[in-house]
């Protein structure tokens, strides 16, 4: 395959030229052009496109087993191409929550039948499951890296789903025995269920932020950095959502410590959750503008170092039910690039920025190697996007099963043209599709397990 004249989104900044795929890797990427078409090569014109390197989204929701009607492995993945994401890291709050190895084995089997883009599963961690956290990840000593499985999960405030672990004793067992990496929900549930009474008969979407709020996510990122550092394992707090987390977080992030924010955190504020109600419902919540602006601050000077979804879909009908009984969580796969790149757009940060937070850093925070930048001997994980042409957000234009996106009626650029995994194209959009594109390719052609380093 030969792209040519796209602006692409190297490691050292962009530049427009032409980039080469020999099999599943990228064999060659000329600076200013210059390459000709070889026998047998098929050409994609990128003339007024940007080609940045696939999107690894680090934190998905997508219901199987349990919650098909919500999502499958095989839609979500299909939605995530269209969104850009060439790999995905997959969360074990099912139903039943994914806490052994028989489990994952099961998960990582139904992947490999039906998803197009790369994959990687979370192992849940319970009270009582550390023989199965350690056949899963190892020990400190004999860590462990099989195919398909990126880390343990703790959820250490309660949220969708059953798993919860916060009592010091067995937080304590599981930081001292298991190797490899622990992605922790930050959220104090000793503070949370102290709190509960006095929202209980509120109905107000205001509620909701006011319950869960900053110091219960301080709290317990606070508590995870705590073990971390004293059992010197890798830690990765997901979904950071307020101002004192991320500026307590300044200067203590780094190689064993790490973290992400979602584009929802970084566009919305108590005012959207106002107007748009039960949609914008989720886990930490989405709070206030002080704290989107201590998000983009962290940012920017690396102490947040990638960009996730955190995408869990729920039915209209569910988020319908009142703002009190409907259930956390949102779909987010199909439009997190758009959304950043609209960013870049308005020079909130630049394209580049965008490529280092989506695709670079979280392949170097999970180990995968390979992925993450346009460069030679590379994957060929690719994604051609359009920065001049805007599209609204509609809910009947979107892949997830759940039929609607927090984002509906905005109009966003940066949209996907094509999504590349290893060389073999799996999505498009152009004038023929219309604005939400069509799949080209099947699970038997493309997709594989992740692998990650120890």
């Amino acid at each position: 395959m030969l792209i040519r004249g796209a602006m692409m989104i190297t490691p050292s900044g962009p530049v427009q030229g032409d980039l080469r795929v020999t099999g599943d890797k990228i064999s060659e990427v000329a600076a200013g052009g210059g390459l000709s078409r070889r026998p047998g090569e098929s050409v994609i014109e990128g003339e007024g496109l940007h080609l940045l390197p696939g999107v690894m989204d680090p934190q998905v929701h997508f219901r199987e087993p349990g919650e098909p009607h919500k999502e499958t492995l095989a839609s979500g993945s299909a939605a995530g191409a269209s969104g850009g994401l060439t790999a995905f890291l997959d969360m074990p709050n099912n139903n039943p929550s994914a806490t052994s190895m028989a489990a994952m084995n099961a998960k990582l089997q139904r992947a490999r039948s039906s998803c197009v883009t790369h994959h990687g599963f979370f192992i849940g961690a319970t009270s009582t499951n550390i023989e199965q956290l350690m056949s899963a990840v190892g020990t400190p000593h004999a860590p462990l890296a099989i195919p398909g499985i990126c880390g343990i999960k703790i959820f250490m405030g309660s949220s969708t789903g059953d798993l919860l672990v916060d009592e010091q004793d067995p937080l304590e067992r599981i930081f001292s025995s298991t190797g490899g990496l622990i992605a922790v929900h930050a959220e104090d549930e000793a503070r949370l269920r102290s709190r509960a009474a006095e929202f209980e008969h509120r109905q107000d979407s205001a509620s909701h932020a006011e319950w869960r709020d900053s110091e219960s996510a301080l709290l317990a990122t606070r508590r995870a950095v705590d073990l971390a550092e004293r059992h010197h394992h890798r830690l990765h707090v997901l979904h950071l959502t307020s101002a004192v987390e991320a500026n307590w977080l300044a200067g203590r992030t780094g190689s064993q410590v790490t973290t992400e924010t979602l584009p929802q955190h970084l566009t919305f504020a108590a005012s959207d959750v106002e107007r748009e109600g039960t949609r914008l419902k989720m886990n930490p919540p989405i709070r206030y503008e002080e704290d989107r602006d201590a998000l983009w601050t962290r940012l920017h000077d690396g102490t947040i170092q990638c960009i996730a979804t955190d995408h869990a879909p729920h039915t209209l009908a569910a988020k319908q039910t009142g703002w009190k009984d409907a259930p956390a969580g949102m779909p987010g796969v199909e439009t997190s690039l758009p959304v950043m790149l609209t960013h870049a757009s308005e020079d909130r940060c630049s394209i580049s920025d965008v490529v280092r937070w989506m695709s670079t850093n979280p392949a170097r925070i999970y180990g995968v190697e390979s992925k993450g930048e346009l460069r030679v001997g590379f994957d060929a994980d690719l994604v051609l996007v359009d920065m001049h042409t805007s599209s609204e957000v509609r809910d009947e234009r979107t892949w997830t099963n759940v039929g609607w996106n927090p984002f509906a009626g905005r109009s966003l650029v940066g949209w996907p043209r094509l999504t590349i995994v290893e060389g073999i194209p799996v999505f498009e959009r152009d004038s023929s599709t219309g604005p939400k594109g069509r799949m080209i390719a099947s699970p038997v052609d493309t997709g594989r397990a992740l692998e990650f380093s120890i």
